[in-house]
């Protein structure tokens, strides 16, 4: 997915834009970037992230980052920020984004006459591609909106001129942008949790499609949001941070609702409920609650090294980092009946591994309870990294198995408590060995986040959404 973040201030900027950045981490570990424009010189670091973390590899770097403005990213796509030299001047930028029409629009650009210089494992770098838009018309805001009306995907960005800092979230609002300020100083970021230890407070979430600039002393709107929102609701299940709110919903609190919708309609006998670390932990804390059992914490992640374990490209070392991470405790697992809470199920791959340990520790009963319902299409609006085809998930292939090359019943595998949904929740829970299986309906996750079905994106549920 990734993150980005900004600010512009009265006095050096260094220390608040580094920091700011790193609490993006968890959205993304492929690379890091980030930029400072002093006296018309701009700054720039990008690392690669996939074997270190942001601080370790920018730590020693900050002295280089002059100036009292700057931005900065944790990407999963490619390195960035970069600098352009346009008609409307200079200007760095960062982006969350993705382009689905890509070779398409790299074509138009060429045929009218401009050059790519970016590249990235051979391809076009998609941040110049969103400079190269923007620098195609005759302002900023005019550049931007032919972002919107170009790209098929999503792209929220952030851009750094001599005149400020200027922020733009994606027409459909697919992923947050937000702003805070202090004495002397404005701030924006994808993620809220930045705010607080540098002692920003919010002031403004950007509405979708909105274009705001940002000066040390000021906010000024460019361009009022679009009515129509889409917000990812993956937000609230996997990548939000649990202090983190979205349109004004708290993170673990929708986690902590939906495990007590959840607990309210399951009639499962078990010992206690436990977690899957960390974005199970809301929902089992929930269902605790609603159900009357005990919460514990029958597995624990190593916090010190493991990161999240769905971003690293290769799948050898992505399931790897998902066994290293967790520890199951023994001594509450032996002998037990337990319901588990995990976010999702993509591939699968991973919480079968975790559900063998469970009863190689002694569990007695495996009972998962999913905070999402299943997946059954790759997002075609954000990096999504585990979704980049759809028959890499589990339900898909269960449906494959099922209905071979013949999609016209996959609508009927989204609608809870239909036969083909029962089989296909059926064989993922054979598939994976667990004593039973439940997932969140669609109806219920949007239930438990509170905002409107309409303003939610469900598509990797149920292909509701659209374009």
């Amino acid at each position: 997915m990734g993150g980005f973040f900004g600010t512009i201030a009265k006095s050096a900027c260094a220390t608040d834009l580094f920091y700011g950045i790193d609490y993006n981490s968890h959205l993304g570990t492929r690379r890091g970037g980030m930029a400072t424009l002093n006296e018309g010189t701009f700054y720039r670091s990008i690392h690669n992230l996939e074997k270190s973390y942001f601080r370790t590899r920018f730590e020693k770097e900050l002295d280089k980052f002059q100036g009292d403005s700057g931005i900065g990213v944790i990407s999963d796509t490619d390195p960035q920020p970069i600098f352009m030299s346009t008609h409307l001047g200079k200007f760095a930028i960062v982006t969350v984004a993705k382009i689905n029409n890509l070779d398409e629009l790299e074509k138009e650009l060429l045929a009218k006459g401009h050059h790519f210089s970016e590249l990235s494992s051979g391809s076009t770098n998609q941040t110049e591609l969103i400079a190269l838009l923007i620098a195609d018309k005759n302002n900023f805001v005019a550049g931007i909106e032919n972002v919107f009306d170009k790209i098929k995907g999503s792209c929220s960005l952030l851009l750094l001129t001599e005149n400020g800092l200027t922020a733009a979230r994606d027409k459909l609002g697919r992923t947050p942008v937000i702003v805070a300020k202090k004495d002397g100083a404005h701030a924006v970021s994808s993620e809220p949790s930045s705010f607080p230890n540098l002692e920003y407070e919010h002031v403004h979430d950007l509405g979708p499609g909105e274009i705001v600039h940002l000066t040390a002393d000021k906010m000024e709107q460019m361009r009022k949001p679009n009515k129509e929102m889409q917000i990812c609701s993956f937000l609230w299940v996997y990548y939000g941070y649990p202090t983190s709110e979205y349109e004004g919903v708290n993170v673990d609190t929708a986690r902590y609702n939906n495990g007590m919708i959840m607990a309210e309609k399951d009639d499962v006998k078990a010992d206690f409920v436990a977690g899957i670390p960390d974005s199970g932990t809301g929902m089992a804390l929930g269902y605790a609650e609603g159900k009357g059992i005990p919460h514990r914490r029958a597995i624990v992640k190593y916090t010190p090294t493991w990161p999240r374990s769905f971003t690293p490209a290769n799948q050898a070392i992505r399931d790897l980092v998902a066994r290293m991470k967790l520890i199951p405790n023994r001594h509450l697992l032996n002998g037990k009946s337990v319901v588990f809470c995990d976010d999702s199920i993509v591939r699968g791959t991973q919480l079968k591994d975790n559900v063998t340990i469970l009863y190689d520790y002694g569990a007695k009963e495996v009972h998962m309870r999913i905070g999402s319902p299943p997946i059954l299409h790759a997002c075609p609006f954000i990096g999504f990294s585990a979704s980049r085809s759809a028959l890499e998930l589990i339900a898909r292939r269960i449906v494959k198995e099922i209905e071979g090359d013949d999609n016209s019943n996959l609508d009927k595998y989204a609608q809870t408590g239909s036969e083909q949904y029962k089989n296909m929740v059926d064989n993922i829970r054979r598939k994976l060995k667990i004593t039973t299986l439940k997932y969140t309906p669609a109806e219920d996750l949007v239930k438990s986040i509170g905002l409107p079905k309409e303003c939610i994106c469900t598509h990797c549920y149920d292909a509701s959404s659209y374009f």
